[in-house]
């Protein structure tokens, strides 16, 4: 729905009565005009400009309203229409031009104006000596604070958020769609600053739900200041496009890929007077094709010595449908403040098959027992999100600011399960149905006040949030050999639970620039936890209450002679990753017949220490160089740890199967070096690369012996080339090395992208076509190896894709040039 044209809709009706009560000659003086001209390049040609905004306004005092917009034609010209008489002030704006203002004003009676010629000067005749100011890299290295500009980066076209973090170093994506931070996948995610119903892995829209169409960009924190939350290894904060500019803007675009994809998308604004209004729309109609397979060697520990060996392949497809809708509305309210409201409803189906043939025998032993099935998933999401935000400035005091939001997320998943088993010699298979019911609760309120001479700033701050979830896990059994036949309700493996998680929050930063260019901030946030939550009708509880304070300071150092051109900036601070309520239920949760997880109720937080010292060098030549020594000592590390239930295995007569738990084993040290390298080498090519490698320490799952210590890596090189004005083209390879498990290890993986956009109609419009994975060689491979279990683990998930996507540019939007046109959000000093 668009509010914005039910208002517009009623001005005629209200203007028409107004029209009734006046004199008829009257009437005849106030006939509407319609105003033309043409807008033309202010040079020698007069060559006509197609596609710039024309905007009229009352030009009387305390009177500045717009009265008519439009767009001008390919031949450059535009008609206002019904403009009645009076004095105003018209305006046209062209990219790459200087704007061009003029009065206009309409007599009583006057029925057309013609306008005539509008010569517009070009831009470059003003700015030619600010040239220097160049393209920016698709990945940016601040310090503290990784920025990747999600409109300059061709490789996500089609794509996800996750395919935009997957350009940032330290940073690893597995097959399911969960991110790793330096080898962690608890991480705190924003989006807009602001905490998001969207998951790493859990229910709830994923990351690769969250077209990247839409993102403009991506701040990866990986060492925090107090402002931000203390949970995880770091912030993703996901700054969405926002347009502010007068009359319509926004983008209509659609992406087909081969193998039935397709990705609709649309994004319109509207600027009127004190009011902004957005509405967007993201859909997405995917099928994705799979492989997998799975060799297992299990020593049972039941007296008798025997290993069983079992083997699972299987080939589907993997059908999701998606569509989000965005409805906000920012309003400029008086005394310099600012209200923004917005609702956010999100749909997502996702369906799987899953044929599969599995086999099971005793080592040694020559007899080989086979079966086949189909498991299939029917999940069903919807997230409906909404949020208020007050923003107050001082303009008499500079840098002073109050902003507020509060907010609300809610999570109804079903997500039914079930896995047909022919071929044994007794019932087999399962059907699961599971159902999540949660509600997310948010407020926080941030208030920042400079000093007078500008040296040094206060920010404070409080945040509430509160977290209630009730769910029910639903497992049936089979009740004969007949796939098709009666399943009866597993009372042992089927429970109904609830649990309230409120997180309080206060925090307090201080920040002073010195003398010989040195700067330092330091802040401490406190943060409580009250978890309190069980399974009905069974004696399982989880009851945990702390409260922690992180500290966090920064210290940088200007060495070159201008701001930015060399800086170095050493930062701490101190994190927490807290165990969530399935970590602690101590329950035995049943995925499938095969594998359950129990949590552990004696589980702590983790905590850690986080070290950071960084170098940042932009040189003449357009260069730019990062360098990031990290380090973290963690205390009691959790790790995830999978064993082998020796007597469901023998009573449950389904294979092998584990137990999954979550366990504290001592301290862990990882460091690692990052860098980055941007530079044009020529006016055409442009080149970027990044990478880290680190040193990987995991806790063993063997209480009394030592740590496994690895070093792991990744890699990424972008050349972007411009072969001629109006064609980008985007070559990108990455690679990730194996990578450290508890129990094992992941194998190493990369891929090669090949992306081409075309700019078309005056750069109206742009074409693009991308490949990713070029080679098809993305894969995820994983390994258990301890001694009662040996796990070999591949799942080909269908990565080499063609995307043509074609876009389409409302009002004032363009294809993304530059990254200076691009919004900016989130971080403060350092990030």
């Amino acid at each position: 729905m668009n509010f914005s044209l039910k208002i517009n809709s009623l001005l005629p009706i209200a203007g028409f009565g107004l029209l009734l009560t006046l004199p008829l000659g009257l009437r005849a003086q106030t006939t509407p005009a319609t105003l033309t001209g043409k807008a033309v390049d202010g040079g020698a040609k007069a060559e006509p400009l197609p596609f710039a905004t024309v905007l009229l306004r009352h030009a009387e005092a305390g009177d500045t309203s717009l009265v008519a917009s439009a767009q001008t034609t390919l031949e450059g010209t535009f008609e206002l229409a019904k403009v009645p008489a009076g004095a105003y002030r018209l305006r046209v704006l062209a990219m790459g031009y200087q704007s061009l203002a003029q009065a206009v004003r309409v007599a009583p009676g006057q029925t057309s104006v013609a306008l005539g010629l509008l010569k517009l000067s070009a831009a470059s005749q003003r700015l030619a000596e600010v040239k220097v100011t160049g393209e920016k890299a698709v990945v940016q290295q601040e310090l503290g604070k990784t920025v990747i500009n999600v409109e300059k980066d061709l490789s996500s076209v089609g794509g996800t958020a996750v395919n935009v973090l997957e350009n940032v170093p330290a940073v690893a994506v597995d097959a399911s769609g969960t991110v790793s931070l330096r080898g962690s996948s608890n991480l705190t995610i924003l989006i807009d600053g602001k905490p998001a119903g969207t998951s790493n892995g859990g229910p709830g829209p994923r990351l690769d739900q969250i077209p990247a169409s839409q993102i403009a960009q991506v701040e990866v924190m990986t060492n925090p200041s107090a402002k931000y939350d203390a949970s995880g290894a770091g912030v993703i904060n996901i700054i969405t496009k926002k347009n502010k500019k007068e009359g319509w803007n926004g983008q209509a675009a659609l992406v087909v890929g081969t193998r039935d994809k397709y990705a609709p998308s649309l994004s319109l604004s509207r600027h009127h007077g004190k009011a902004t209004w957005n509405l967007g729309y993201d859909g997405n109609d995917q099928i994705y094709h799979t492989r997998s397979r799975n060799n297992q060697t299990a020593l049972l520990s039941d007296g008798t010595g025997n290993s069983l060996f079992t083997t699972q392949e299987g080939q589907g497809s993997q059908h999701n449908r998606n569509h989000s809708l965005n409805l906000g509305l920012n309003y400029e309210l008086p005394k310099e403040q600012t209200l923004s409201l917005s609702v956010q409803p999100h749909w997502e189906h996702q369906s799987s098959l899953d044929n599969q043939v599995l086999t099971q025998q005793t080592v040694g032993s020559p007899t080989v027992a086979t079966q086949y099935g189909q498991e299939i998933t029917d999940v069903k999401v919807m997230v409906l999100e909404t949020s208020g935000d007050y923003r107050r400035t001082w303009e008499a005091h500079k840098g002073r600011e109050l902003t507020a939001n509060a907010g609300m997320v809610h999570i109804d998943a079903t997500i039914p399960v079930s896995q047909l088993l022919t071929g044994g010699t007794a019932p087999a298979g399962f059907k699961q149905q599971q159902q999540v019911n949660a509600q997310i609760y948010f407020g926080q309120v941030d208030y920042t006040l400079p000093s007078a001479d500008g040296k040094s700033k206060l920010e404070t701050g409080v945040k509430m949030q509160a977290l209630h979830n009730t769910g029910s896990t639903a497992m049936l059994k089979p009740t004969s050999l007949d796939p098709n036949g009666a399943f009866e309700r597993d009372a042992t493996n089927s429970f109904d639970y609830n649990f309230t998680q409120v997180m309080p929050a206060a925090y307090a930063t201080y920040q002073r620039t010195l003398a010989h260019g040195w700067s330092a901030q330091g802040g401490l946030r406190s943060e409580a936890t009250f978890l309190n939550g069980g399974v009905q009708d069974r004696n399982a509880t989880v009851n945990k209450n702390y409260i922690s304070l992180f500290p966090s300071a920064t210290v940088a150092r200007e060495l070159g002679k201008e701001p930015g051109q060399s800086r170095l900036q050493f930062s701490y601070a101190r994190r927490l990753n807290r165990p969530d309520f399935m970590q602690q239920l101590p329950i035995q949760l049943y995925q499938d017949p095969r594998n359950y997880r129990q949590g552990n109720p004696g589980l702590l937080p983790e905590f850690s220490h986080n070290l950071e010292l960084g170098h940042q060098l932009n040189l003449a030549n357009g260069a730019n160089i990062t360098t990031t020594v990290f380090a973290r000592f963690t205390q009691d590390a959790i790790q995830r740890v999978r064993s082998i239930d020796s007597t469901a295995t023998r009573d449950n007569n389904v294979g092998v199967v584990t137990r999954e738990t979550y366990l504290n084993y001592g301290s862990t040290t990882n460091l690692g070096l990052e860098m980055t390298w941007a530079q044009p080498l020529t006016a055409w090519w442009r080149v970027s690369a990044s990478g880290s490698i680190y040193r990987s320490q995991v806790a063993t799952n063997a209480a009394n012996a030592a740590n496994r210590t690895a070093l792991a890596g990744t890699a990424r090189l972008a050349n972007n080339f411009t072969p001629y004005k109006g064609l980008d083209v985007q070559l990108t390879g990455s690679i990730r090395s194996t990578v450290l498990t508890a129990q094992g290890r992941q194998l190493p993986t990369g891929g090669l992208d090949l992306a081409v956009r075309q700019r078309l109609f005056s750069e109206r419009a742009a074409l693009t076509l991308r490949v990713s994975d070029l080679l098809n060689t993305q894969v995820r491979r994983t390994e258990i190896n301890t001694p009662e279990l040996q796990t070999s683990l591949y799942n080909k998930y269908e990565t080499r894709v063609g995307w043509l996507g074609f876009t389409w540019y409302i009002g004032a939007s363009k294809p993304g040039k530059k990254i200076e046109s691009a919004p900016s959000g989130g971080g403060g000093f350092g990030g």
